[in-house]
C-alpha cells in the first residue's frame, strides 16, 4: 500500500473505482489508500451525498479482492467476537472509542475539504459501529487504511486476519476487475429517460444522447394541459451535470403541490467540476470549461424547447472556491440565471420531492381507481438502495407550511445488493443457510435504521435504484426493461416477497436470460430484492398493516429540481 501525500482523485482514479464497482464512482474526495500499485483501495467520500442524502462511511473500501476477503471474514463471526472482547477489555474498549471519534473527526474535515454544509442527521454517529459494537469490518479496515495503523485497533486486527487473501505489501489488481471495460457512466434507467413515447433505450447504454441540432420545437406526445408551462432544471454536481426540460402540469383540479412532470428531455454528462478543488481551492481552468462547454449545448436544448423557467443547482465547491465569482458569471452569461448552492436540508428535500412526485394525485387525496392511495396526506418513507449502501428519507410530500416537500428523518445504512451479495450470498443458487444468514443480517441493519428513522409512521413506501426496479420489472413480467411501465407501479407487500423468492431461488444462468436484467445486476440483483422485499414488510409490520404496497419510482434530485419551479 502507498500513502499519497496527494490523495486528490484524478480521472483515472475515478474510472478505476468505477469499474471496481461496476457503478459510477460518486463523490469521491480522496483516494484514500491505494495498491503499491497505485491503484485505489478506499474512496474517501463526502459526508453528504450529492443527492443530499447524509452518507457516514467515509472510508469506503473499493478494491474487490479486498472487499471479499473482509466480506469472508465477517461471514466467520469475527465480528460477534470482536464485539464480546470489546465488553471485557477496557483498553480495547478505550482505543476503539478513540477511534470512533477520530473517525468523526476526519469525516469532518472531509467535509469541509468536499466544501459540504453540516451534515445534522449523522452528528455523532461514526460508521461500523463504533464505539460500542462491531458491526461492518469493511468500515474500520477502511479506517485502518486510510488513517494507517494504530488509528483503528479492530481495523488492524482485521487487517492482519486476512493476510492469507490480502495484504497492503501485494498488488493483486491483476484480474481483479476488467481494466479494459467501458467505464460506467449511469443508470440509464433513472437520469437518461427521452421524450415520453419514443421507443426505449437501451439500459445501461454508456453514451447520451447528442445535443440536437437547432430546428424547430418537436412536439409533444400529448397536447399540454391547460395552463401547463415547460420548465428546465439543471444539477450540476462533483463529477457530472443533469439537464432535465419537462412540461410542468398542475395536478387534478389544481390541487396544491401535486404539480406532475411530463419529461421532454434527460441528459448527463460528466464533466469533473470538482477536480482538484480541494488541493488548490480553485476550480480549474479545464474543469470551468468542460462545464461551460456542456450548459452551453443545455442552453440549446433549453431555447429549443422553449423552457420558461430555469434552475441550475451546483455544487458547493463552486460557491467556495477562490474563483467562484468566474464561475458563476459564466453560467449567467449562458443561461440567463444565477447557480445556486442549497443547503443540505433542500438538497435532500428536493431528492425527497423527486422520488414522490410518482405520488403526488394520491397524496393530494385523488382517488387513482385501483384501490389503493391510502397515503394520501402521510409521511411517505424513500428507499435508495444501492450496491454498497441504502439511504432511507421520511418526510411530508406537501407540507402547508412550505408548500413543498419536508424530510424529518434521514440515515444511510452500509447495506446494499453488492455488499450483501459479497457476504452472504456466494452460491450459484444461494444455499438456505445462506439466504437464513443474510436475512438476518438485514434485520439487524432494519433494528439500526429504526432507532432513528421511525418507519411505523410511513403512509407510503417508494423506492429507487436498479434493485427495485428490476425486482418490479420482474413482478410485472415485462419483456423489456420499460421505464415508462416501471415508474409509478405499485405493487402489494406479498407480491414483492414472492418475486424477490424467484429471483433468489434462479440459478445465474436463468437471470441472465431475464428481458428486462441489465448486464451489470444478474449477480447482485437476489440480494437486492431480499433487502427490498424485507424493508417493504418491516415497514408493514412497524405500522401494524397500514402499508401493504410499495411504489418503485425512476425520479430523483432532478425532477426536485423541476418541481420546485412550480413555487
Amino acid at each position: 500500500m502507498t500513502q499519497n501525500p496527494d490523495r486528490t482523485p484524478t480521472q483515472q482514479d475515478l474510472d478505476t473505482i468505477s469499474r471496481q464497482l461496476n457503478r459510477p464512482a460518486r463523490d469521491v474526495v480522496e483516494i484514500g489508500a491505494r495498491c503499491v500499485c497505485g491503484n485505489p483501495l478506499v474512496a474517501t467520500t463526502a459526508p453528504r451525498l450529492s443527492n443530499g442524502i447524509p452518507f457516514p462511511t467515509t472510508f469506503y473500501l473499493t478494491h474487490p479482492v479486498l472487499t471479499a476477503a473482509v466480506s469472508r471474514l465477517e461471514a466467520s463471526g469475527t465480528m460477534a467476537e470482536m464485539t464480546g472482547r470489546l465488553g471485557r477489555d477496557e483498553d480495547l474498549a478505550s482505543r476503539y472509542r478513540a477511534a470512533h471519534e477520530a473517525y468523526l473527526a476526519e469525516r469532518d474535515r472531509v467535509g469541509r475539504v468536499a466544501g459540504t454544509d453540516p451534515v445534522p442527521e449523522i452528528t455523532g454517529i461514526s460508521a461500523g459501529g463504533m464505539p460500542e459494537r462491531v458491526k461492518c469490518l469493511h468500515v474500520l479496515v477502511g479506517h485502518s487504511l486510510a488513517a494507517g495503523p494504530g488509528a483503528n485497533p479492530l481495523g488492524d486486527e482485521a487487517l492482519d486476519l486476512i493476510r492469507g487473501e490480502w495484504s497492503v505489501e501485494t498488488c493483486r489488481c491483476a484480474g481483479a476487475w476488467d481494466q479494459e471495460a467501458p467505464v460506467p457512466s449511469k443508470d440509464l434507467s433513472r437520469h437518461v429517460k427521452r421524450l415520453a413515447g419514443q421507443q426505449n433505450p437501451v439500459q445501461g447504454a454508456e453514451t447520451a444522447e447528442p445535443t440536437p441540432e437547432p430546428n424547430p420545437k418537436p412536439k409533444s406526445v400529448q397536447e399540454p394541459a391547460p395552463g401547463a408551462r415547460t420548465v428546465a432544471a439543471i444539477d450540476c454536481g462533483t463529477n457530472s451535470i443533469r439537464l432535465l426540460v419537462a412540461r410542468l402540469e398542475s395536478g387534478p383540479d389544481g390541487v396544491e403541490g401535486t404539480s406532475r412532470l411530463v419529461d421532454l428531455h434527460r441528459e448527463m454528462r460528466v464533466v469533473r467540476l470538482g477536480e482538484g478543488v480541494d488541493a488548490t481551492g480553485r476550480l480549474s481552468e479545464a474543469a470551468m470549461e468542460r462545464t461551460f462547454a456542456a450548459t452551453e449545448d443545455y442552453a440549446a436544448v433549453i431555447r429549443r424547447y422553449g423552457a420558461e423557467s430555469v434552475r441550475f443547482v451546483a455544487t458547493s465547491a463552486s460557491r467556495d472556491a477562490a474563483n467562484a465569482a468566474e464561475f458563476t458569471a459564466g453560467i449567467r452569461d449562458l443561461l440567463g440565471v444565477e447557480p445556486e448552492v442549497v443547503s443540505g436540508e433542500e438538497e435532500a428535500a428536493l431528492s425527497f420531492a423527486g422520488a414522490v412526485s410518482v405520488l403526488a394525485p394520491r397524496f393530494a387525496g385523488q382517488a387513482d381507481g385501483t384501490g389503493h392511495g391510502r397515503t394520501a396526506g402521510g409521511p411517505v418513507l424513500v428507499v435508495d438502495l444501492g450496491g454498497g449502501s441504502t439511504e432511507f428519507v421520511l418526510g411530508s410530500p406537501s407540507d402547508p407550511a412550505s408548500a413543498g416537500p419536508h424530510v424529518t428523518h434521514a440515515v444511510s445504512v452500509p447495506m446494499g445488493c453488492v455488499r450483501f451479495t459479497e457476504r452472504h450470498l456466494r452460491t450459484d443458487p444461494p444455499t438456505d443457510a445462506e439466504i437464513e444468514d443474510a436475512v438476518q443480517q438485514v434485520e439487524a441493519v432494519l433494528d439500526e435504521v429504526e432507532a432513528s428513522v421511525p418507519l411505523g409512521e410511513a403512509a407510503g413506501v417508494v423506492g429507487v435504484a436498479g434493485s427495485v426496479t428490476t425486482v418490479t420489472a420482474a413482478a410485472l413480467g415485462l419483456t423489456a426493461y420499460e421505464p415508462d411501465a416501471i415508474h409509478g407501479a405499485e405493487l402489494d407487500v406479498d407480491v414483492i416477497a414472492d418475486t424477490a423468492g424467484r429471483l433468489l431461488a434462479a440459478t445465474r444462468a436463468e437471470r441472465a436470460a431475464l428481458p428486462y436484467m441489465h448486464p451489470g445486476r444478474v449477480d447482485v440483483i437476489g440480494a437486492g430484492a431480499l433487502i427490498w422485499s424485507m424493508i417493504v414488510r418491516r415497514v408493514a409490520q412497524s405500522g401494524g398493516g397500514s402499508v401493504t404496497t410499495a411504489t418503485a419510482s425512476e425520479h430523483d434530485i432532478l425532477d426536485g429540481i423541476a418541481l420546485s419551479l412550480a413555487r
